[in-house]
């Protein structure tokens, strides 16, 4: 009982330090450096811890058959949010909307492609599957655990420099933390995720989700666009 209270205390210390101490250190040393390289070697190491751990379910990494009873709801509570979200940036940054397909179609249809398998689903493999598996005994398996997840989630994008992408992320995350939690599929929070993604650099909210961001590349953009 001792030692599953030790290991209980040593897992907590585990999840802030590398969620939270680990971010505030990436942050301060690479700030304004796109996260994507990094993003998909941690993607690559928590996979294999995940297939190498006892009693984790391998199955949960994908299970798409869980997608279809899902898909309603989730295209509901999209279809708010996308109403809600183009609204809200027509009437506060009227510049901003639908800026990245208007302005480079090209670049925006790259990331509808790429965005999915290169951020998405690491993303998704880091704050859900490795999350919630490793770090049950501390926080269980309820909405303990989905606050954790959203927790972690929202505060990484602080390399992002924006505390919109802060805010939103911790909101998303608990969706996409709660999805998962019922589903036990990483394919369906991945779908979730992606949708509020797109329509995130669609309506014209992606400056907010990439690291020119950051203030010093603001500034090159700025002068980029000037030019």
């Amino acid at each position: 009982m001792r030692i599953r209270r030790w290991r209980r205390v040593y897992l907590a210390a585990e999840y802030a330090a590398l969620f939270f101490g680990g971010t505030t250190l990436y942050n301060a040393v690479l700030r304004g450096k796109p996260p994507i390289p990094a993003l998909l070697v941690l993607g690559t190491g928590v996979t294999v811890y995940l297939r190498r751990s006892k009693g984790f379910d391998r199955g949960s990494l994908w299970r798409a058959e869980a997608f279809p009873e899902q898909a309603r709801s989730m295209a509901m509570t999209a279809g708010a949010n996308a109403l809600a979200l183009t609204a809200a940036t027509a009437v506060l940054r009227r510049e901003d909307l639908f800026d990245l397909p208007r302005r480079n179609p090209l670049i925006w249809l790259a990331v509808m492609v790429l965005y999915p398998a290169l951020s998405v689903y690491p993303q998704e493999l880091i704050f859900r599957s490795f999350l919630f598996h490793r770090y049950a005994p501390v926080f269980g398996d309820g909405r303990a655990m989905v606050a954790a997840s959203a927790a972690a989630f929202g505060y990484v994008h602080i390399v992002f420099g924006s505390w919109f992408s802060v805010a939103a992320s911790s909101v998303g995350g608990w969706l996409f933390a709660a999805r998962y939690m019922r589903t036990r599929s990483l394919f369906t929070a991945s779908v979730e995720h992606a949708l509020y993604g797109i329509l995130v650099f669609s309506v014209g909210l992606g400056r907010h989700f990439y690291h020119g961001a950051a203030p010093a590349a603001r500034i090159q953009l700025g002068a980029t666009r000037t030019a």
